[in-house]
């Protein structure tokens, strides 16, 4: 478990060094993930590789910046996994891959790398350094690192289940920000705001006039203030993609939304569909498919469809 620690804390370390310059391209994401991926060589040939939910926690710090107060954060995790000469060559050589993966490096990147370099280089590998770190305990760093504000893994489960809802967690809290809504009505906004975010995204882009209905509709069906929708809208526009999965988003409201809850929905999308004049096919279908996973019935689907004037959506 000790090598596998070290691998995970490793692997934040060189995602947070590969956000120096606050952007993380696709090229670099790819590269970066080849790279992670062959960590585990360094060990014995019997050692796991990361596992789903392993890789889904990397996800996490891939998916926004990492600033320079959680990035200390980090090395001083992965410090505290270095336990012999071997890890912090492992550690060092990994560094500077990750530095010639591209070919090119920016001087903030660059900085960071030495940055990280120089803090490894000052851990003690030998004996008083590993008893000093095995006594600490791997569950007191790992309520250390939970307890601290900045970490977002503290959030993790949300990830997984509700992006969205994760995203304005963490927005409320870099922010210092408080919206004064129960934690249940925070999550049905953000899963409501997160669907209509995706209906929005079906051509790849969000309008202004999209965005505008989006808020609206907030304000309106769940009885929010305009600041308090606009905070959601912002997220939820920031986080989704056509990507997304929306079976995330659907999976809580699907539990709990009533029928006539459901029909208010439906309609509420197809606004929004409509909010840049004109309801696509494949806005339609992405409706179509969200309702299902909600388990609301074909009959609500076409009665909402039907509110829009025929000569404003596609057949």
């Amino acid at each position: 478990m000790a090598q596998r620690d070290l691998i995970l804390a490793l692997a934040k370390v060189i995602i947070a060094a590969a956000w120096a310059d606050n952007e993380l391209t696709p090229a670099e994401r790819n590269s970066m993930k080849d790279l992670l991926f062959r960590l585990p060589e360094s060990y014995s040939s019997g050692n796991r590789r990361l596992n789903s939910q392993e890789w889904t926690m990397l996800e996490m710090y891939m998916d926004s910046p990492v600033d320079a107060v959680e990035r200390a954060q980090l090395i001083a995790d992965l410090q505290a996994a270095l336990r012999t000469p071997a890890d912090k060559t492992l550690v060092l050589e990994s560094l500077e891959n990750l530095v010639r993966a591209d070919g090119i490096i920016t001087a903030e990147e660059q900085r960071v790398v030495a940055e990280i370099q120089t803090a490894l280089d000052a851990v003690d590998v030998g004996f008083l350094g590993q008893l000093s770190r095995l006594l600490q305990g791997p569950m007191q760093r790992r309520t250390e690192a939970m307890g601290r504000a900045a970490n977002r893994e503290q959030y993790f489960e949300e990830f997984v289940r509700n992006k969205v809802y994760y995203g304005v967690r963490r927005k409320l809290d870099q922010e210092h920000v408080e919206l004064e809504l129960s934690d249940e009505t925070l999550r049905r906004l953000s899963s409501i705001g997160g669907l209509m975010a995706r209906v929005a995204h079906v051509d790849g882009q969000v309008t202004d006039d999209e965005f505008t209905e989006m808020v609206h509709m907030l304000q309106s069906t769940m009885n929010v203030t305009h600041e308090q929708a606009l905070f959601i809208t912002e997220v939820a526009v920031s986080e989704v993609s056509h990507e997304l999965d929306f079976l995330r988003l659907t999976r809580e409201l699907a539990a709990e939304i009533t029928p006539e809850e459901g029909d208010r929905l439906l309609h509420t999308l197809f606004l929004v569909a409509e909010a840049d004049g004109f309801v696509s096919d494949e806005e339609i279908e992405e409706i179509f498919k969200i309702g299902y996973s909600l388990n609301l019935t074909h009959r609500q689907f076409i009665q909402a469809k039907l509110t829009i004037p025929a000569e404003k959506r596609a057949a």
